[in-house]
């Protein structure tokens, strides 16, 4: 019913800059929230930025001032900009939205991505 798709994941050196896309595809009716979270190995899946559909944003301390989440309503796309980007940011990236179906107008549900590699070496 409804696909999202990571793009942006790579490796990169301490100090640098990746920007990580999200898009919603599917049978959409609205989407509410969307998010970026993060699992590294051995840890469990954290929140990273979340943003509302009127554009509120709220990040996990660890990335404050590093990361910048944003959105294209008409594209249901999401994007998290990082940067000075740290080894301890290494991880899987997954993109998280709560999704209102055409078909259930009425159930908001919530849909992941299937995750994009951000590996910083140091």
């Amino acid at each position: 019913q409804v696909q999202l798709v990571e793009s942006g994941g790579g490796l990169v050196q301490a100090g640098g800059s990746l920007r990580l896309s999200c898009a919603a595809s599917g049978s959409i009716f609205s989407i509410n929230a969307m998010g970026w979270y993060r699992q590294a190995p051995g840890k469990q899946r954290e929140l990273v930025a979340v943003i509302t559909s009127g554009g509120s944003a709220n990040y996990a301390d660890s990335v404050k001032g590093r990361f910048t989440i944003s959105r294209d309503n008409a594209k249901n796309t999401v994007y998290l900009q990082m940067n000075s980007l740290k080894p301890e940011d290494t991880a899987v990236y997954y993109c998280n939205a709560e999704v209102t179906t055409a078909f259930h107008p009425g159930t908001m549900m919530d849909y992941w991505g299937q995750g994009t590699q951000v590996t910083v070496s140091s």
